[in-house]
């Protein structure tokens, strides 16, 4: 086996957890400021640490990257995000799982790798370039488009 190979198998995709706050008719959305999305409006969330459950994932990642606190819930969405360069190589691969998250406290302020966290409407939506992924689960599974 060439070292390519063992390489390109031995790494596995990352988990990733987003929490979805919907609060007063408007979702708590964030900007990315770096890849994979730079420049997208999506939900907020990050990585999954050893020995975290979702939840915990999703109520740490809101707040370090909005100032959010929330309680956290049941999965609602999971799907995975491959990014490859121009040669067709991966330079990411997140298996995504999106939670339920009620707000509690905290005015949005953007942090970690956030450009912009913000409280949007289903009107203010379409005028910004949303994930597709964030779409799909708001307008076909929370029905909030």
């Amino acid at each position: 086996m060439s070292a390519t190979m063992h390489d390109a198998s031995s790494r596995v995709p990352i988990v990733g957890v987003g929490a979805v706050v919907i609060h007063n008719g408007r979702v708590l959305l964030v900007k990315r400021a770096r890849p994979p999305a730079a420049g997208q409006w999506a939900i907020p969330g990050g990585r999954l640490h050893f020995g975290e459950t979702l939840q915990q994932a999703a109520e740490r990642e809101l707040f370090e990257e909005t100032g959010i606190t929330v309680r956290a819930h049941e999965p609602l969405f999971t799907f995975d995000t491959i990014e490859r360069d121009d040669e067709g190589n991966i330079r990411f691969h997140y298996v995504i799982v999106d939670v339920h998250a009620t707000y509690i406290s905290g005015k949005p302020i953007a942090g970690d790798d956030a450009e912009i966290a913000a409280w949007l409407s289903p009107a203010e939506l379409p005028r910004l370039p949303v994930s597709d992924k964030t779409l799909y689960l708001l307008k076909h599974i929370l029905h909030f488009l």
